[in-house]
């Protein structure tokens, strides 16, 4: 096993457009390009809700003398990822929110109006649609294709690469598109009647909390995501990277388990993809990157039945820096069994400690208490080098509940889907980041980030072979297609460059952008 390492039917509908596609750049809101009042009011006309005007998270705070919204309400909520993915100018992380020109100087707009006392667009979009049908996507995708305009693709905000924003962009904001319907018959479109699934379709918008309260009552569970509050969007780009979760090892990953995805494409199509219509679409859409082939409308999912399971809660307490990396390598090994046995979760670790959460389906209290039993005592004999832990299990009757890898995830065929084929061989994820508070200086920043790319490098060279999730990664990760695609790269170009004849979507690090210059408005 290896270490995955890392630090996403029919046309109904087509544009009759010209496009002066092959070369050029694409339009940003400071060029005279830029569409005019009315070109955006005819847009108005043809989508059902109010264009947006997106801001920053913190501009009620502003002007510091007269501010526009309740800056308190910022203050108090603004970590919490359900409200920030509410606002189509919010971004999770908000440094990319936040713009650095080339010269250093940075455009913010700082929850505390003190550091500068003004609020910047930064990179947040400055005008979009907020679509709630297929038509409100297409009529926006349309527009976007007409003026050649920088798009992105924008549902709740969790990105780690900067993907849900660019400076002076046009917006597509899914985050309304909430419908949810349960079916225990499913029938993809195209497929025989006997090919039947108990499932679950969710619109572009859906959030894990929401999803995971509908199949509830049902009595189902399904592989989902997991964050505080359940904000991560569960239709868009968790899927498109992957969708690893506490479920994984027991049942594949998100990719593993979508069976029908709808789609709209730059040419205005809508298809319905599944193994039986546009598979080689469908194959993409299951981890070969969000906003790269077209704009998800949903994705229908497997679910299965709520069954009792097991929470592993382990937490140790170092003080003795041999004895902390003795314990995280013990802890590497220990993976492939935990995985094997059924348990799957995640872990954090600083230089003074280690916490563990893990969850086993269908586990008896015995069974989980015998194959967690080898760990426990090994963190109890390091008590003399300095290691105090606690280990607890917890059982539950039920649960609807979305080691990320393992077990089921190894035992998938590698090209089944778009995934980097990496993730089968794979038993975690290991991640590595860099925090700074706001004001912090462009140089600072920099001399940061060069931190981090030497925590890469030495990532990479103690697993030169592995590769990262890209949902999980940075900006800087070595050999980017190799990283997050490996060998699905190349058929996963040639898809994207099928069903995106006019290149309209384009985003950091993901497929086709080595066509494009670093800030992804030109085409080289």
């Amino acid at each position: 096993m290896k270490v995955f390492v890392g630090f996403s039917l029919v046309a109904t509908s087509g544009l009759t457009t010209a496009w002066p596609s092959g070369s050029g750049c694409l339009c940003t809101s400071d060029q005279s390009c830029w569409p005019t009042i009315s070109e955006f009011d005819q847009l108005q006309s043809q989508v059902s809700q109010p264009l947006i005007y997106p801001l920053p998270t913190a501009s009620a705070c502003y002007p510091i003398s007269d501010p526009s919204g309740n800056c308190i309400d910022v203050i108090q909520n603004a970590d919490d990822g359900n409200w920030r993915s509410s606002m189509p100018g919010s971004m999770e992380a908000p440094n990319f929110e936040m713009f650095m020109f080339k010269n250093g100087t940075i455009d913010a707009c700082y929850i505390n109006t003190t550091i500068t006392g003004t609020c910047g667009q930064g990179s947040v979009p400055v005008i979009g649609v907020d679509v709630r049908s297929v038509a409100d996507i297409q009529a926006a995708i349309g527009f976007a294709v007409k003026h050649n305009l920088k798009l992105v693709v924008k549902n709740t905000g969790h990105d780690y690469l900067g993907r849900s924003s660019a400076r002076g962009s046009f917006v597509v904001w899914t985050h309304n598109m909430k419908n949810i319907s349960y079916n225990p018959a499913f029938v993809p479109q195209g497929g025989p009647a006997n090919d039947t699934y108990d499932a679950v379709t969710l619109g572009a918008g859906v959030q894990w909390h929401e999803a995971y309260d509908a199949v509830n009552q049902y009595g189902r569970m399904m592989v989902g995501g997991y964050s505080a509050g359940g904000s991560v969007g569960a239709a868009g780009g968790w899927l498109a990277g992957g969708g690893h979760s506490f479920l994984s090892s027991t049942y594949g990953l998100g990719v593993d388990n979508a069976v029908e995805i709808s789609v709209v494409l730059s040419t205005g199509e809508y298809l319905t993809v599944n193994n039986y219509q546009h598979s080689d679409l469908f194959w993409a859409l299951r981890g070969g990157g969000g906003s790269t082939y077209g704009i998800v409308t949903s994705v229908t999912y497997r679910t299965y039945p709520s069954l009792p399971v097991q929470l592993y809660v382990f937490q140790a307490n170092i003080t003795n820096s041999s004895a902390l990396q003795e314990m995280v390598a013990e802890l590497m090994y220990s993976q492939t069994q935990f995985t094997d046995d059924g348990w799957g979760g995640y872990s954090t670790m600083n230089n003074q400690s280690i916490s563990s959460l893990y969850i086993a389906p269908n586990m008896t209290n015995e069974t989980a208490t015998a194959t967690t039993q080898a760990w426990t005592d090994y963190a109890h004999s390091l008590e003399p080098w300095g290691v105090t832990s606690t280990a607890i299990i917890y059982s539950f009757p039920r649960a609807s509940f979305n080691m990320i890898a393992g077990g089921k995830v190894n035992q998938i065929d590698p090209d089944s889907a778009g995934l980097n084929p990496a993730w089968r061989n794979a038993v975690v994820e290991v991640a590595y980041g860099i925090i700074w508070q706001d004001g912090t200086s462009s140089t600072e920043i920099k001399g940061m980030i060069d931190q981090l790319k030497e925590g890469i490098q030495t990532m990479y060279d103690l697993t030169p072979n592995d590769s990262a999730y890209f949902n999980e990664a940075s900006l800087f990760e070595i050999n980017w297609k190799e990283t997050f695609f490996g060998s699905h790269y190349s058929t996963l170009k040639d898809i994207k460059n099928k069903y995106d004849p006019f290149k309209l979507f384009v985003v950091a690090e993901g497929v086709g952008s080595d066509d494009w210059d670093k800030e992804l408005t030109c085409r080289v």
